[in-house]
């Protein structure tokens, strides 16, 4: 990210579900790595990318002579490769499916708590990830559920990367007023 948030970044990559896993049963399974791995490694990128996004809300804060609150606490970073190549082990797919629901929520309700300090007005609302109900339909079902727990994990991030554009855009118009109003 660079001073303003209206510069051009490089956004949160979408994954499209039925092509991977489309790809996935034609290629025997093949399809599923690169999937995972783009999973992860989306995350990551998201996360490194929200704590610039932090910043430049704080920095935007100061400006406003408001206090900003203090960071979020960064969730870990996940090695993509390692976890992608794990998959060949199945179970690892379960576990993976709960650490990215999980971090997903948890990621949500912070940078909810956080953006509230910061906008006049509540812009982003925090996704319910019922994780407990997931996992029971994939035990049920012995491991098919995961299928739907996997589409439903993609279309969450890729829910959040579109709410979190838009947060973007509003503070990227908020701290603009702010500065055309510095400068009268």
């Amino acid at each position: 990210m660079q001073t303003t948030l209206n510069s051009k970044v490089e956004g949160d990559r979408k994954v499209w579900f039925s092509m991977w896993f489309l790809g996935s049963v034609v290629t025997f399974g093949v399809a599923f790595f690169p999937m995972f791995y783009r999973l992860v490694d989306g995350r990551n990128r998201h996360f490194r990318k929200e704590d610039e996004f932090e910043a430049q809300i704080a920095a935007y804060l100061k400006r406003k002579e408001k206090e900003p609150p203090a960071p979020n606490k960064r969730l870990a970073e996940m090695n993509a490769k390692a976890w992608a190549a794990s998959i060949i082990l199945i179970i690892p797919v379960f576990a993976l499916l709960y650490v990215l629901s999980r971090d997903l929520a948890v990621h949500e309700r912070s940078q909810d708590a956080y953006l509230a300090t910061a906008l006049p007005e509540r812009v982003f609302m925090p996704q319910t990830i019922p994780i407990k109900t997931y996992a029971v339909i994939t035990l049920v079902t012995l491991g098919v559920g995961g299928v739907y727990w996997l589409y439903k994990v993609v279309n969450l991030y890729n829910a959040h990367y579109k709410a979190h554009l838009q947060i973007e855009k509003e503070l990227g118009r908020l701290m603009e007023e702010t500065k055309v109003v510095e400068h009268m």
